[in-house]
């Protein structure tokens, strides 16, 4: 099994992690290119993408190094370890929440077309501060983290020595509370779409396909993530039992978590894919994007756009 997830994890440092790095960034550019037509949910994509490319650039050094149970290609200190932990977690916290509140806007955006609670310009700031609750959440983990790791000399950390308790505040904050959240919004949902209301032909309201975007992102997310913080809350639970664990179950819980890393890293490389194929919008920007990068700062005639659009 450790020899079948290593195949897999070089098939995706191969094929997986330039997908999700070229395809994060496309998002990020047809977007940020184009922001008069940007809409509520493809602020809170951009903002995943980028979480995506974090995680794509630390894919290879967490599936290739000493974290990786059955085979390291290369090792580092403590202090790169943990540096490498803290960004994960924010990337992963940014994903969790961005998607949270993607599913809480959509339900607002439904209920009440052109509000101002669920506007770009709010969902923009909102972003910005699910980076800064991601870096001031995992500033707790990082305590608890470094002084894991550090030497027991350090008097202030005698008492901190514990990364199960890290473990426990991410599985909490990481992914109860986002969960929570998601199911809410999705009762809201489905109990709002059974309902025909004169709104419904408001011509503000957000494209038909939003809503398969939002349960494709979901079900996405949650059950590349799900693994990884059950074996976080496993790891807890079997450090508060106290007892040591067999060579053969010790096993089975290191393959379990490397398998449930290299199902969140996947997630950087799944989600950008299901916005280009379900996204409609995608497309038209994509092709003014290329139409823009092959023309410059001079007009294309009509001819010479329409051979792009085509090449596009």
């Amino acid at each position: 099994m450790h020899l079948v997830l290593s195949v897999f994890s070089l098939l995706y440092l191969v094929a997986g992690v330039p997908v999700g790095l070229g395809y994060n960034t496309l998002l990020v550019l047809v977007n940020l290119h184009d922001q008069s037509s940007m809409t509520m949910p493809d602020v809170y994509f951009v903002n995943m993408a980028v979480a995506g490319l974090v995680l794509s650039a630390l894919a290879p050094v967490h599936l290739l190094g000493p974290t990786a149970s059955g085979w390291a290609l290369w090792g580092f200190g403590s202090e790169a370890h943990v540096t490498l932990l803290v960004l994960f977690n924010v990337s992963s916290l940014v994903t969790m929440y961005s998607t949270a509140l993607l599913s809480l806007d959509c339900y607002i955006e439904r209920a009440l077309p052109r509000t101002y609670m669920s506007s770009v310009y709010n969902t923009r700031h909102v972003c910005g501060f699910v980076w800064g609750g991601a870096l001031l959440t995992s500033f707790s983990s990082l305590l608890f983290y470094v002084c894991s790791h550090v030497a027991a000399r350090i008097v202030e950390c005698s008492k901190m020595r514990d990364a199960q308790a890290a473990d426990a505040i991410m599985v909490f904050i990481g992914y109860v509370v986002p969960a929570l959240a998601v199911l809410y919004a999705l009762a809201l949902l489905s109990r709002i779409r059974k309902e025909d209301t004169p709104l419904d032909q408001d011509a503000g309201r957000l494209d038909p396909s939003v809503h398969r975007l939002l349960v494709a992102t979901v079900c996405t997310q949650f059950g590349l993530w799900t693994p990884h913080y059950l074996t976080l809350l496993g790891h807890t639970l079997l450090a508060l039992r106290g007892r040591p664990v067999d060579r053969h179950h010790l096993g089975i819980l290191l393959f379990a978590k490397d398998l449930a890393r290299f199902l969140a890293f996947s997630s950087s490389s799944v989600v950008p894919l299901l916005y280009r194929y379900i996204n409609r919008n995608f497309p038209g920007k994509l092709r003014r994007l290329i139409k823009k990068m092959h023309c410059g700062r001079q007009s294309c005639s009509p001819d010479q756009a329409g051979v792009q659009q085509v090449m596009a």
